[in-house]
Order: C-alpha cells, then sequence, then structure tokens
C-alpha cells in the first residue's frame, strides 16, 4: 500500500511538471492571434508594471507613445493629418527632421470630399491615405474632422465637411472604414464642439441638449457605431466648464455608455489642463501638453505630463485605483492588436501614380459649378484662340500652410500650369497677377520654394490685368482665399466675410472689360460675391492638393462634367447666418464664454426659417448637362414604427453629355410638439446618366429619419402624425413631394 502511495504522488509530481514545461512552451495569449482581443488584452495586461501602464497614457515625443517593450508590444506613432501624411519633425522638436523621402500625395480638402456627396469617394479617399500613412508606419491618422460648419469665418471649417450633420455621417463612415483597412486607426475629431478657433483652448460653449444631439454629435456618432472608428480626439474648447479632452458627459456618459465606443480617446495637442480630471473623464492618451511638461527645465518634459508621474504617484500612493490606469491600458492595447500588432496588416505604399489619380478623381468630383449663365462653360477650345489667367491663387502652392494640416508634398499642380498642360497648343494661356495676398510660401519649417514677392502697386497689377483682358476671348479669374493666418487656417478665425486683397475690385473691373469672364475661388469657406450679376461663370475650387491643377483643368475645358453640390450654405450677408444673427455672446463669445443661440437652426436650416435667400444654397451645384425630375412617390402611406419607406423619383439626363446628378431627400414633419426645421436632409444619391437616360432614384428611410431629440426624455422619439418627403437638386431648388403618415 505504501508502494502504491509513493507510486501516486509521483504521477502527480511529474504530471504536474509536465503541464508546467506545456505551459512554458506555450506562446502567450497576448501573442495568439487566434485569440479574441480581450483576452489577448486582458493577458498583456496582466504582465505588465505599474510603471509601464502609465507609460502607455502620455507621449513620449512629438508624435510618438510608448509600447510595451518587454512583450514586444511596438510604440504608437500618430501623424497629421486629414488630407496627406505630414513630414517627419525631430523626436522633440516642431522642425522637419528634413528627410529626403517624406514627399507625400496631398489629398483634396474633406470640403472638397463632403461635396462630392459620394461615399465611394470617401471610401476612396480613406483607403489611399490609409495606405501612405501605413507605408510610413504610422498606426493613428489625426482625422477626419467632422465639427459642423457654424459660420463661415471658422478657420478650420476646409478641414471638414460642411454644416449638415446627415451629409458628414454619410460620408465619414466609408473614410474610416477605408483608413481602418490598412491596420491605421483613424482619430476622428474634434469631439466636440470645436466650431471656431477664436478662444479655442478656453472659450465655454453652452449648447442646449437637444441641438447637441441633433447638429453637433451626429457625425461623432456614426463614426463610432458605423464606421467602428479606433480612435477619437477630444477638442480644446470646454463644454459644460469642463475642457472637452477630459470631460466627464462627453467622453464617459455619452461616448463610452450611450455609444458603446471600445477605442482610445487621444487628446488634441496641448488639450490636457489637469491631471484628476484626465484619469476620471475619459482621457486615455495624452500628447503635447507643450514641451515643459508641468515644470521649465525638466531633463525629460514628458515624465511631466499630466498622465506620467503624476498621475503614477497617486496611483503608487493608493489615492487612485490601479483601476483607473488599467481601464486606459486596455484601450491603448487594443489599439495596438488592431494594428501594429495584426499580422496581416497591409505594407501600404506612398506618393504613387494611383495616390495622385486618386485625388484628382475626387476632386474632379467635389468642384461645384456655382454659376454659369450663357453657357460660358466648358471653354470651347475650337473657338477660342486666347485665355487670359489672372490671380494669385492661380500660381500659389496650397498645399503649405493652413495650420497642422500643411503638407510637404511631393508636387503640386498650380491651376496656371494645370491650363497650360492641358490646353497646350489649342489656344494662348497668358498671365497676370492682379492682385498680392501672401508672398510668404513656409509654415511649419514646410517651404513652398515660390518666391511670390512683388514691387508694383496694386493699382498697376490691376491696369496689367484690365489691359491684357481686353484683347483675350476668356478671362479666369482663380482667386479666393488661402491657408494664411487669419484665413482658411488653424488658430484664428477671418476676420471679415468679404474676399481679402480687393479681390472684388479686380474682378469688378475685368468684368467691365471683358464679358466672358469665369471666376474660381478657391476655399474652403463662403464668401461674399458682391459681382455675381456681372460674372456669367462662378466655379467653387477647393484646396485640391497635389492634383488641383488638373482637376480644375479638366473641369474648365469640359474633359470632366461638373457634379459636385456645395456642402455648406453661401449666404449673401454674414447676418443672413444664424450664428451672426444675434450679438457677441453668440460669437465669438464674451469673457471665454460663447452660446449657441440659434439652436438647431444652423445653416440651410435657419434660412428656411428666416425665410432669407441665400447666395447659393446647400447642395447647389451645376452640370453642362440638364436634368428632369419625375413624379415624386413613395411605397406607402402609412409608415410605422418597425417600417421602412422608400421614396423613388425618376431622373432623366436631358441634355447632350453624360453626366451625374445628386438627388436629395429632405424630410418634413408637419406639426410637432417642439420647434422643428422646415426640412432636413435624410438621404441622398448620385446617378450617372448618359444622354437621353432615365433612372429610378429610390431611398429608403426608417423612423430614425422621422425623430427628433427630446431634452426632457433624453431619447429620440417620432411623434404620429403627417410627414412630407421632399425631393430637391438643392436645399432651394426642390422637385417635387409627396406626403405620408406615421402612426
Amino acid at each position: 500500500m505504501k508502494m502504491k502511495k509513493t507510486l501516486l504522488l509521483l504521477c502527480i509530481i511529474l504530471s504536474g511538471s509536465i503541464s508546467w514545461m506545456n505551459a512554458q512552451n506555450e506562446k502567450p495569449i497576448y501573442l495568439d492571434e487566434n485569440k479574441p482581443i480581450e483576452e489577448r488584452v486582458e493577458d498583456a495586461l496582466s504582465r505588465m508594471t505599474l510603471e509601464e501602464k502609465v507609460a502607455l497614457c502620455h507621449a513620449q515625443s512629438k508624435f510618438s507613445s510608448a509600447g510595451v517593450p518587454s512583450l514586444g508590444i511596438p510604440e504608437n506613432w500618430a501623424t497629421d493629418g486629414p488630407h496627406g501624411i505630414r513630414p517627419e519633425v525631430m523626436w522633440d522638436e516642431w522642425e522637419q527632421a528634413e528627410w529626403t523621402n517624406d514627399s507625400c500625395i496631398a489629398f483634396p480638402a474633406l470640403t472638397c470630399l463632403a461635396a462630392t456627396w459620394n461615399p465611394e469617394m470617401s471610401l476612396l479617399y480613406g483607403k489611399s491615405i490609409g495606405e501612405e500613412a501605413r507605408y510610413r508606419n504610422k498606426n493613428i491618422l489625426l482625422g477626419p474632422g467632422v465639427n459642423i460648419y457654424r459660420t463661415p469665418l471658422n478657420g478650420r471649417n476646409f478641414e471638414y465637411m460642411g454644416e449638415d450633420p446627415f451629409l458628414t455621417s454619410q460620408i465619414v463612415v466609408p473614410y474610416i472604414q477605408g483608413v481602418q483597412s490598412n491596420g491605421v486607426a483613424a482619430c476622428v475629431k474634434h469631439y466636440a464642439l470645436n466650431n471656431q478657433e477664436i478662444d479655442r483652448h478656453t472659450v465655454n460653449v453652452n449648447v442646449d441638449d437637444r441641438t447637441l444631439y441633433e447638429i453637433y454629435l451626429p457625425a461623432f456618432k456614426a463614426a463610432v457605431q458605423e464606421g467602428k472608428a479606433w480612435a477619437i480626439m477630444g477638442a480644446y474648447n470646454r463644454y459644460k466648464e469642463q475642457w472637452a479632452c477630459h470631460n466627464d458627459y462627453l467622453l464617459n456618459k455619452i461616448l463610452r455608455d450611450e455609444w458603446n465606443f471600445d477605442g482610445v480617446v487621444v487628446s488634441d495637442w496641448g488639450g490636457v489642463n489637469n491631471t484628476k480630471e484626465a484619469i476620471y473623464h475619459g482621457l486615455d492618451m495624452e500628447f503635447g501638453s507643450w514641451t515643459d511638461g508641468l515644470s521649465e527645465g525638466a531633463s525629460n518634459a514628458y515624465d511631466n505630463y499630466y498622465l506620467s508621474k503624476p498621475f503614477l504617484r497617486l496611483l503608487q500612493s493608493g489615492e487612485v485605483d490601479v483601476e483607473e490606469v488599467n481601464k486606459k491600458a486596455r484601450n491603448i492595447l487594443r489599439l495596438a492588436f488592431r494594428t501594429t500588432m495584426d499580422k496581416n496588416r497591409p505594407w501600404g505604399s506612398f506618393a504613387t501614380q494611383a495616390h495622385g489619380d486618386a485625388g484628382r478623381k475626387i476632386a474632379e468630383e467635389g468642384i461645384v459649378l456655382l454659376q454659369n449663365n450663357n453657357n460660358l462653360l466648358p471653354i470651347d477650345l475650337t473657338k477660342t484662340k486666347k485665355i487670359l489667367v489672372v490671380g494669385e491663387n492661380a500660381i500659389k502652392a496650397m498645399t503649405v500652410g493652413g495650420g497642422s494640416s500643411s503638407l510637404k508634398a511631393k508636387y503640386e499642380v498650380s491651376p496656371l500650369d494645370g491650363l497650360k498642360a492641358r490646353i497646350g497648343n489649342q489656344a494662348e494661356v497668358i498671365y497676370a497677377r492682379g492682385y498680392v495676398g501672401d508672398a510668404s510660401g513656409e509654415y511649419n519649417g514646410v517651404v513652398s520654394g515660390q518666391d511670390l514677392s512683388e514691387s508694383r502697386s496694386a493699382d498697376e497689377l490691376i491696369a496689367e490685368a484690365v489691359n491684357l483682358a481686353k484683347g483675350v476671348d476668356v478671362v479666369v479669374f482663380i482667386g479666393g482665399l488661402n491657408k494664411s493666418d487669419f484665413q482658411d487656417s488653424e488658430g484664428n478665425d477671418r476676420k471679415s466675410y468679404d474676399l481679402p486683397y480687393s479681390q472684388d475690385k479686380v474682378i469688378t473691373e475685368l468684368s467691365k472689360a471683358n464679358k466672358n469672364l469665369v471666376v474660381v475661388n478657391i476655399s474652403g469657406n463662403a464668401v461674399a460675391m458682391p459681382w455675381t450679376k456681372a460674372v456669367p461663370a462662378i466655379v467653387q475650387s477647393w484646396y485640391n492638393g497635389s492634383e488641383s491643377g488638373n482637376a480644375l483643368a479638366s473641369i474648365l475645358v469640359g474633359d470632366a462634367n461638373p457634379s459636385g453640390k456645395l456642402p455648406f450654405s453661401f449666404p449673401v450677408r454674414l447676418t443672413d447666418i444664424g450664428a451672426h444673427s444675434f450679438d457677441t455672446e453668440c460669437y465669438p463669445g464674451v469673457d471665454k464664454e460663447v452660446t449657441y443661440k440659434e439652436g438647431i437652426f444652423v445653416g440651410y436650416r435657419w434660412l428656411d426659417k428666416e425665410k432669407i435667400k441665400p447666395l447659393f444654397p446647400f447642395g447647389h451645384g451645376l452640370s453642362y448637362t440638364t436634368f428632369k425630375y419625375g413624379k415624386v412617390s413613395v411605397d406607402k402611406s402609412n409608415m410605422g414604427a418597425t417600417d421602412k419607406l422608400t421614396v423613388s423619383v425618376s431622373v432623366t439626363n436631358t441634355g447632350n453629355r453624360a453626366g451625374s446628378e445628386i438627388v436629395q431627400l429632405y424630410i418634413k414633419d408637419m406639426k410637432s410638439s417642439l420647434p422643428r426645421p422646415e426640412k432636413e436632409l435624410k438621404g441622398f444619391d448620385k446617378v450617372s446618366l448618359k444622354a437621353g437616360e432615365t433612372k429610378t432614384v429610390s431611398i429608403t428611410i426608417d423612423k430614425s429619419a422621422l425623430s427628433f431629440f427630446d431634452p426632457v426624455k433624453h431619447e429620440w422619439v417620432v411623434e404620429e402624425g403627417d410627414f412630407e418627403a421632399i425631393i430637391g437638386a438643392s436645399a432651394s431648388d426642390i422637385k417635387g413631394k409627396a406626403s405620408f403618415k406615421f402612426q
């Protein structure tokens, strides 16, 4: 019996030893890609020291944060911006690293992408820029931006997608999916209410819950729930007296609890202001809290960031529970397993012809033909012998400047060069400066290499342009804004709604000298146009990146038929817009407090409410062909809570060339317990038609398209009653209506 017990004990010991040896030879769970990510996260977390967990939560250089070297988990590397991959900077300085292989393809600004009204273009955009980020071994792309266009003075509007939450939501989702297909996290920004640059680091935004949920949050919600974004960037401003980068209401209650966001919350650079708020109010990763951290002269500034040693000391003392750092570390580890730790992550590609072609295609679809009296456009090269191009924006590089989106582009085709290359020997193209705007060409160490200095006076420049205009067949004025400070640029808002540099005078004088005048406005914002009656053709272009000039030339000569439509309204005057219809408390604010007194009535919603005719309405855009709409129909006259309803209309291309039309569906609630807009965009479809071709466009909606946010119930509700489905070619050009009931 004693022998049996001894043998049994020996077997148990040997069995345990074998199990222990097997366990030692097994791959750790966090390295096993066949295991669910959540198991891998918990396994990695269990192997980390407290110091390693804290190190994940703050920057270690201008654009990177620590990985976990002991576990072989790589560092995180972020990059601007939404329009192209920022050049490399020094480890702890903003100055350029002066690499020779970091010149990117510059893609069109996001205003242009939104103007395509085409989710397919958004997917192409995201995939292409994601490939560029991946090739440069970045795993966080700081974009896209989805803040709502509240005022045309906002210096950063060119980085966003316009005034309508539905359009922005539809465009942002494919962008995110395209970026993340490359194993790069899209970091959607700036969450939330970053709608002006004036006092952006300090201003407290006062807005009611209904306006917050109906206007300023939907695109972020779509990014999280439909796009499955892996990262969100907090904004600089304050809301409910807390900074947005560590805001309990925005980050904990809405983002995490209501939307179930499982990604990483990243601070904007310098957006963190308090250690305990950063710990408890939803922030995961702190970047850019200035180079001195919390104390000047520190040997390693990053040790003194709010979520660095101050965080660690609170954890070590027990004042803060270790679970608080575990929450943040889990989110950051999850990011790693989705990006740098994914063995199937593509390799990407950089500055390729394919990406240039993608940028050109997006730009061509986004350029908007605003006005075309007498069919001046496209330029008929069989009848045109001489063309005069006027304006600084015809030659000025626009990839440099604008703030953090400034790029070192591999190339940039100017509008003048694009026209000359396309027209070749078919017509003579001459140039006159016309006006002097900003002769500088440097930002953040990126240098355009242009010398735009000018010794002649403004009167001399106008006289030259007018003189030349009298002897040509067509004049193309290319002006607008630029990406300098106090224009379309991060850091400051515009000072005026008018065109800068006395361009109105140049345009007016040119219109007197030659009736065949085309005005091309390059901007990311609406501008005043007091000369519209004197100018037959007006084109809205954008900051269109590397292929800007080629894309514009293809539109002007008709190689491409314009199909873009405005993602924001062009008011006649600034005071026509809701944000500028009240006092300075509404914009830009008083004593660091701004109140959104217009509420939900932003953009066309305000114009409809006040019955103000815009200069050019939201959704407006012409074509070189014409379209006829048929009768609008709905597939049922009664709609219930679980039903979907389809609105249909036939569209015929009645012109003599192929073209694309954007059919827009607006919904009107005929009677509501709360004030509602006259109509709201709830669907659209871009349909391509050959000459003479007819197609039926069908757009399906559900009850969410009829809903409004009830701030008392704190939920979306739809009330029984009558509704209208309104089909338009713009917010002002209504083609037909159909009634239905919800019950």
